[in-house]
């Protein structure tokens, strides 16, 4: 075979080998649309035993919000699942240690908050594992959970996962706090609307990534919808005590406290 022909074989196989690539990399993200995984995937949806409910934050920790979060369930006498984005975890290190020293669980949201399905293989796992090492070293514990950045999974973030014993979780509810027309009354309905017991509720306290000051929404919902669980009989706490398999903060798969490997 010529150069020239060769040069061309090689363009055309690209043609066809990265989109097909990619589709494949991108094939997880199936997994964002609510209905069919809290049908079809309940262990990535965070489905639990029934008569709990699993309080989830996003994007934090941010120093200007998330005080206000930790107040208001430490007086209403509630632990959550926060999930920290390593960006954000640089800014307030100290924070992130308080709030696991207050029996909040620590868990895994990336360095950036940017799609997964973007990246590659090598990108995702130091991504990953960066951010893994950073709430390592400021709560002096590795976090076992992740989410990922707006619930959409790769292919080779699932193969990060488990190469750094991280266990995906998503969502069965969301409040829709990161609009900027959100209000307490609407995040509160917005999330009791698909809310059932065993569900797991996805909120933000920081708005690094939502409209600016929408975090105040969250905050007006979050004793609503706590007050709206009690009177369905349902607890509500951290993932740890969701009563699902792999999502254990005592899990031994996860004990190993050491660094990240890298890449290889």
């Amino acid at each position: 075979m010529t150069p020239a022909r060769l040069a061309r074989a090689t363009a055309l196989a690209s043609a066809v080998a990265l989109p097909a690539l990619a589709a494949l990399n991108a094939a997880p993200g199936i997994s964002t649309f609510g209905p069919l995984r809290n049908t079809a995937m309940p262990r990535l949806a965070g489905q639990g035993r029934p008569d709990h409910v699993a309080l989830t934050f996003d994007d934090g920790p941010d120093h200007l919000s998330t005080p206000h979060f930790l107040r208001l369930l430490d007086a209403r006498g509630v632990r959550a699942t926060f999930f920290l984005l390593g960006s954000m975890l640089v800014r307030s290190p100290g924070l992130a240690k308080a709030m696991a020293a207050e029996g909040h669980e620590i868990a895994l949201h990336g360095w950036h908050h940017r799609p997964l399905p973007l990246r590659g293989p090598r990108a995702t796992y130091d991504d990953l594992a960066r951010a893994r090492d950073a709430v390592a070293d400021a709560t002096g514990r590795p976090p076992t959970l992740f989410r990922p950045p707006y619930g959409v999974m790769s292919t080779a973030a699932h193969l990060a996962c488990r190469r750094l014993g991280l266990t995906p979780v998503l969502w069965t509810c969301w409040g829709e706090d990161w609009r900027r027309r959100a209000t307490p009354r609407s995040v509160q309905d917005t999330v009791l609307r698909d809310l059932r017991g065993g569900g797991t509720i996805l909120l933000h306290d920081s708005d690094c990534t939502s409209a600016t000051g929408s975090w105040r929404a969250t905050l007006g919902a979050v004793p609503r919808i706590l007050d709206a669980c009690q009177a369905r009989g349902w607890q509500v706490g951290p993932l740890r005590e969701h009563g699902f398999p792999g999502l254990s903060w005592t899990d031994s798969a996860h004990s190993d406290c050491g660094r990240a490997r890298p890449w290889s």
